[in-house]
């Protein structure tokens, strides 16, 4: 069988010549192959069509598309396969698959869904969904992915869980992203959308229509099993996904913390909504500022009543819930959050100075005596140390102290140890320090601190023992020097015995 540029080459060739002797020379084939395709032509048939020989299955093929027809073309070809070896069908299972196939083709061919093609405008449709994240210390993660439909601009946000609170937060963050609230939010029937469908219709759930009314939108469900709806939504969770989720095509390394997701997110965002997209040829940044201008104007504040009852931040960064005190942020001290329960977790709530909702800390439940306390919720302490460290408060400690880091190490010790007249022996060491210099005065001074003498003559006997020595250099013993004892002591053992006994009688 001759594809279809040598059968052009052949039909070029008769026409040039007029010969199909002639004409095969030229293509290089038989001339009973030439006066073929030339009779084919002059017939009105494509040359380029197999002619269907007979097969043995042929004989079988109203029972294939009976059951093609039955399953809605969702039959598997093994499974027609053993019915027509039942009926006596003697081929291989090879025929049936490639027969199975022309019949779902020429099913689908028939009842082919027509679609017009979904014209979008500024201001009117904002879609939502979720992803599977990353897993961050051993637990899953969800990303949400929003984008406005004109301008294609994208926000993805990384949570927790999906209960209407998040939900609540994550819309109002995306709007405050975007800069206003469109006419329609579309998104899946997730239960926190819809609670069921009657006779094909969706229920909404009647938190999040006072939701949508807060924000003056309406949520759109998309109809089931019809990505037409969705696809842009869906679009941005598989390009998200591949993106952000650490996977051996993108190497990117695991996450340590929640807050590197978060920080990745926002860089995603950044990259995908700065460059042109594939369809509008524009980036989105640019139309989002076009479409601004029909987007509705957004509430001053959050949706709040979903985020659970209100507590006042205590000095110490925590809040107290049912008798037990969690943590939060240092920087939300003397601030209003919010504080709800969802299983065994507390999660509280923050709204910023512009109105936008974020979740701030998240805790497993606490019992009353026990405070929750999260380290990250607190900064770190430049040093440590700090509490240990002498500051002078007087002209005495300042001279004290100024004799160098022996004396601090002496003052902190000695006061630990409960040390007696600790302001006089200062007043002495001040004293020793015109008589020695300070620098040996403190270094006296240090060797207290580490040996714990701080009697009233100690530091005077350091002082003069560290004077006095000549060299500070080590002894080193040579070979011939032991430090075992000698047994000279006792060779007089029986006779001293014996004279004491002889004096005691």
């Amino acid at each position: 069988m001759k594809n279809s540029r040598e059968i052009m080459e052949i039909l070029e060739a008769y026409d040039l010549t007029g010969s199909y002797r002639a004409a095969a020379e030229l293509a290089g084939c038989d001339h009973h192959t030439v006066a073929r395709y030339v009779k084919m032509r002059a017939a009105g048939q494509q040359p380029d069509q197999r002619r269907h020989r007979a097969r043995a299955i042929d004989d079988y093929l109203p029972k294939i598309e009976e059951l093609v027809v039955r399953s809605q073309g969702r039959v598997r070809a093994d499974v027609v396969h053993k019915r027509l070896v039942a009926m006596g069908f003697a081929g291989g299972e090879r025929t049936t698959r490639r027969t199975v196939a022309e019949a779902k083709a020429q099913f689908r061919a028939g009842r082919r869904r027509i679609y017009r093609p979904w014209v979008t405008e500024p201001g009117l449709w904002l879609q939502y969904d979720f992803g599977d994240g990353p897993v961050i210390k051993g637990r899953k993660t969800t990303l949400w992915c929003a984008w406005l439909s004109w301008s294609r601009f994208r926000v993805v946000i990384p949570i927790w869980d999906k209960t209407l609170p998040t939900v609540t937060a994550c819309l109002d963050a995306t709007l405050r992203r975007i800069g206003g609230v469109p006419a329609f939010v579309l998104t899946d029937n997730e239960k926190t959308v819809t609670t069921g469908h009657v006779a094909g219709i969706a229920v909404r759930n009647p938190e999040i229509v006072e939701v949508a009314r807060h924000y003056g939108t309406t949520i759109r469900t998309c109809v089931p099993a019809d990505p037409e709806s969705k696809g842009g939504s869906e679009a941005t969770v598989r390009i998200a996904k591949a993106d952000l989720v650490p996977r051996e095509v993108n190497l990117r390394e695991e996450y340590r913390t929640f807050g590197e997701l978060e920080a990745a997110c926002r860089a995603f965002c950044d990259e995908v909504n700065s460059r042109p997209h594939r369809e509008t040829r524009r980036k989105p940044a640019e139309r989002l500022a076009e479409e601004r201008e029909r987007l509705h104007p957004l509430p001053r504040q959050p949706f709040t009543a979903v985020f659970g009852t209100t507590r006042r931040v205590n000095w110490d960064a925590t809040i107290s819930v049912e008798a037990v005190r969690y943590s939060v942020p240092h920087e939300l001290i003397d601030s209003r959050v919010w504080a709800r329960f969802h299983g065994e977790e507390l999660i509280v709530t923050s709204v910023d100075e512009h109105g936008s909702a974020r979740e701030v800390a998240r805790h497993r439940t606490g019992t009353p005596g026990s405070p929750v306390l999260d380290d990250a919720h607190y900064p770190p302490r430049e040093d440590k140390n700090g509490d240990r460290t002498p500051k002078a408060t007087t002209a005495e400690e300042a001279a004290f102290l100024a004799l160098g880091p022996g004396a601090a190490a002496w003052l902190v010790e000695a006061a630990t140890a409960g040390t007696r007249r600790i302001k006089a022996k200062m007043t002495e060491a001040v004293a020793l320090a015109k008589l020695y210099s300070a620098a040996e005065v403190d270094r006296a001074l240090g060797t207290a601190a580490v040996t714990g003498r701080f009697a009233d003559k100690d530091l005077l006997s350091i002082l003069d023992y560290q004077v006095g020595l000549t060299s500070t250099e080590p002894v080193r013993r040579g070979e011939d020097h032991s430090l075992q004892p000698g047994t000279s002591a006792w060779a007089r053992f029986g006779t001293t015995t014996s004279t004491e006994d002889e004096d005691s009688i």
